[in-house]
């Protein structure tokens, strides 16, 4: 019998979830993939890029951290022809690394809804939608704002 560890989260008896999502340079969610924790972001990142590039052909290229290094680069320079640029962290003291912040700020602005601050949800469908309502509300406040 094959052994599957199990991260629960706090007393709601949800396994851990990573979310990987695509951005535009402004911030604005293309596309995301909600899945099991212990999966690698190397092994969870290409399907997530390869489906953003479905659903829009422009893309030209992709900006990733370190934790998408190797498996991620190869998948997209050769299976998918497109540029991939890695942000190299920094030695000398703490800075904001280039492109990386508007990923972070995307979370930033999703964790501020409470429904996502923690992982209600038992279905991974159910997530990903619940981050795609949280982002329409973000969008139609924006423009309620203009």
């Amino acid at each position: 019998m094959q052994q599957k560890t199990v991260v629960l989260m706090g007393e709601k008896k949800v396994k851990g979830r990573k979310r990987h999502i695509v951005t535009d340079t402004a911030g604005h969610l293309l596309h995301i993939k909600v899945h099991e924790a212990n999966t690698h972001d190397t092994v969870g990142g290409c399907p997530v890029f390869q489906k953003a590039l479905e659903k829009y052909p422009t893309l030209k290229g992709v900006c990733a951290d370190a934790g998408y290094r190797k498996t991620m680069e190869e998948f997209v320079e050769k299976v998918l022809k497109k540029t991939i640029e890695i942000s190299e962290r920094i030695a000398e003291k703490w800075t904001i690394l280039p492109k990386r912040w508007v990923v972070e700020r995307t979370f930033s602005w999703l964790n501020g809804y409470r429904r996502l601050a923690k992982d209600f949800e038992i279905s991974i469908s159910s997530a990903e939608n619940y981050v795609m309502i949280a982002h329409s509300m973000l969008l139609l406040k924006r423009l309620v704002k203009l």
